[in-house]
């Protein structure tokens, strides 16, 4: 039965990420990094289109609201909130600069930016990486298995063990929310 074909294949990636170390150490990698930008007064950023879109907003709210306890807030957002900004953009320039041009305006150097496409070749957050990496921001790649060209250009890359676009979503909110924890632990205290 499919229901439960579809249940079994997201397990079967999440099984293969376990089994991963360079998967797990670069987990790790990323949170420490974003819990370094924060202690030195960054923020993150995301961007993503379509369901990666709606992972990077809801990545973006974990760390901008709350994860587990009630805490101050940290500073992240989704670029592509401001539909007025990137429907102007879209329109002026080019759908492929909406977050380039954001993160040029924006980002400083030791913010994180977290570029989230399935197959890696997403070209407006192919650009939004080559910005940040010019600004000297630390860059994050959430992909599928072979990575596209975001493998070539971000510094951290989790590109998930799939090619299956919904297993490769289900999994980049998992490893979303871990770092998500790990980094409220990382900063705050939790309460007793």
């Amino acid at each position: 039965m499919r229901i439960q074909e579809a249940i079994e294949q997201s397990i079967a990636v999440k099984q293969n990420i376990i089994e991963n170390k360079v998967l797990i150490d670069t987990i790790q990698k990323i949170a420490d990094e974003i819990i370094k930008c924060y202690k030195n007064g960054g923020k993150v950023l995301f961007c993503g289109n379509g369901g990666s879109a709606a992972d990077a907003q809801h990545l973006a709210a974990e760390l901008s609201g709350r994860f587990y306890f009630d805490r101050d807030p940290l500073e992240a957002e989704a670029l592509h909130v401001n539909t007025s900004y990137v429907t102007a953009v879209a329109n002026d320039y080019s759908y492929n600069d909406i977050y380039s041009r954001y993160v040029k305006g924006v980002g400083k150097k030791g913010d994180v930016l977290i570029g989230i496409s399935t197959s890696g070749n997403s070209e407006n957050i192919v650009r939004a990486l080559n910005v940040a990496n010019d600004k000297g921001m630390v860059t994050i790649g959430m992909t599928g298995e072979r990575g596209g060209k975001m493998k070539e250009i971000a510094h951290y890359l989790l590109n998930v063990p799939s090619n299956d676009t919904p297993r490769i979503q289900e999994s980049h909110i998992l490893l979303g929310h871990i770092i998500c924890e790990i980094v409220e632990a990382g900063l705050f205290e939790a309460p007793k």
